[in-house]
């Protein structure tokens, strides 16, 4: 297992430099008070049944009104949650222009590992099989991972079995595995002081700590906050998960001052976050 390990962290760094090797400006430079809020794209929506797919439980995709080439990302519910926890944050993205689709899974009891399955269904399928005006906008080397609470949790599972996402965002991730030794893609955690179903001291931190030195990561801590607060708008998660979002996935650096600049820096108060760590600068 040590040699596995070694072998892996000598690969890391060719696929971490290849996350943000693509540079796409898509929409106006961000700016403090652009982030805030919802982003300058106008969305459509669409329903998908769970007996019209295989692999996950359905959903609502949302997309951006206008013609394009987007990165697409599905986010996923946590446990006995349902799509309605994560629209919020998926119609975000997509105001950013990003391809997303607010998920369910086949079961509200799923486990981390089988949501983790689940989130990459959902790629699959709105890659290969949703409508063609969606399928349009999608460009598929583009492609991430979010989700709340066990959702966040397969959200990490599935960014350590797949290099090739872009990236993952993990809001309160809740899983009994904390390992996450393998993980390449970069990674943003959300974990809130004062969640008791999922404290931070037994998930999101222990998962944080476990990621590569060399793979991005970001952790954090939201101030005055439960396990339900991503499940409704929230600024810090907004804000920092569409930076995230369009660093990663699009390569648009316009959004790194936002997360290891003066913009950050200003932001990060005491107020906001009990604390934030990362492996800035990226």
């Amino acid at each position: 297992m040590k040699i596995a390990k070694m072998v892996l962290l000598f690969g890391l760094s060719f696929f971490i430099a290849a996350s943000v090797a693509q540079a796409i400006e898509i929409g106006p430079a961000p700016t403090s008070t652009s982030l805030n809020g919802d982003g300058t794209f106008a969305v459509s929506s669409a329903s998908v049944s769970k007996s019209s797919v295989k692999g996950f439980g359905g959903g609502t995709i949302y997309y951006p009104n206008t013609a394009g080439s987007y990165g697409v990302i599905a986010v996923c519910p946590g446990f006995t949650e349902s799509s309605s926890v994560v629209t919020w944050f998926a119609k975000r993205l997509a105001t950013f222009g990003f391809v997303t689709i607010a998920m369910n899974t086949n079961s509200i009891w799923d486990n981390p590992d089988s949501r983790a399955t689940q989130l990459k269904a959902a790629l699959d399928y709105m890659v290969n099989s949703s409508s063609s005006a969606i399928r349009a906008r999608i460009d598929s080397s583009r492609r991430a991972v979010a989700g709340h609470s066990m959702g966040g949790g397969g959200t990490l599972v599935a960014s350590g079995q797949d290099s090739t996402l872009k990236a993952g965002i993990a809001l309160e991730p809740y899983n009994t595995t904390t390992n996450l030794w393998n993980v390449t893609v970069p990674v943003l955690i959300f974990g809130a002081d004062g969640d008791s179903i999922a404290p931070i001291k037994n998930h999101a931190t222990p998962m944080y700590n476990s990621l590569p030195v060399v793979t991005k990561k970001a952790y954090a801590v939201l101030n005055g906050a439960t396990h339900f607060t991503s499940n409704k708008t929230d600024e810090r998660v907004g804000r920092y998960g569409v930076a995230w979002a369009k660093l990663f996935i699009d390569g648009d650096t316009r959004y790194s001052p936002f997360l290891c600049g003066a913009e950050a820096a200003a932001y990060q108060t005491s107020a906001r976050f009990d604390s934030y760590q990362s492996n800035c600068p990226y």
